[in-house]
């Protein structure tokens, strides 16, 4: 019998985070799921293993990572789906909106990414895939989120580097760029509005957004790549 893979999920307390943790838990893995609080909407179990922190700081990632070895011996995914979106005119940004930006959605990244790799070089296999956004590829009228898209292109960018420097290690790194999702963080605005965000006029669901991870998570030959769940939003205008 095959021995269980592991997966980690970062931002896990519901909204997409939730859903990856279910969608991996269906494929039969064993999932180590880390947020603020995890607790609001799952339980552990003998194959979920909850665990709440700031993952801006590097003791959560220390804590993550050190539960996904001791409690089940290996990582074979880590999905850095913990995040913060924020909009505002460019010249209305300030520099505590840059620092926790960059908090979460970098060194968050940073701390959990480094841990898992050096598990993984001694795996000689494994994989991370980053939640990133399609606003980074397609900027549109009205939405003022040029701060955040530092991170996310930032994110973009160190996924394809990561790619080929460890592409002969068995390591392999990719980016899912979500469009307009129908989660928690868009919950008050109009449903119609949002549909025009995307070409194909629908709003992005997180079992989509899951089923892109899980297949990246399964796709040996795919590595260095940015997938776009965004209806057709990056390819151009409309």
């Amino acid at each position: 019998m095959a021995e269980r893979k592991t997966a980690i999920v970062t931002g896990a307390s519901g909204g997409i985070g939730g859903g990856l943790v279910k969608g991996f838990l269906k494929q039969g893995y064993n999932v180590v799921a880390t947020s603020f609080n995890t607790r609001q909407t799952l339980r552990a179990t003998p194959s979920l293993v909850l665990l709440a922190g700031d993952l801006g700081k590097p003791e959560t990632a220390v804590k993550t990572v050190d539960a996904a070895i001791e409690r089940f011996g290996r990582i074979d995914v880590l999905v850095n789906n913990a995040g913060i979106f924020r909009t505002k005119a460019f010249t209305e940004f300030t520099s505590e909106d840059f620092n926790a930006l960059v908090s979460i959605n970098l060194l968050g990244f940073l701390y959990i990414t480094q841990l898992a790799v050096k598990q993984m070089l001694k795996q000689k296999s494994g994989n991370v895939v980053t939640i990133s956004a399609s606003l980074v590829d397609q900027p549109f009228t009205g939405m003022k989120a040029s701060v955040s898209m530092i991170t996310k292109g930032g994110l973009n960018a160190v996924t394809r580097s990561l790619a080929i420097e460890y592409a002969q290690e068995g390591i392999r790194f990719n980016a899912v760029a979500p469009g307009v999702v129908d989660s928690p963080m868009h919950k008050d605005e109009p449903k119609d509005a949002l549909r025009t965000f995307q070409p194909m006029g629908k709003i992005v669901e997180i079992k989509d957004v899951v089923e892109a991870v899980l297949y990246l998570a399964e796709a040996g030959q795919v590595t260095g790549e940015v997938l776009h769940v965004d209806g057709g939003a990056h390819a151009g205008r409309w």
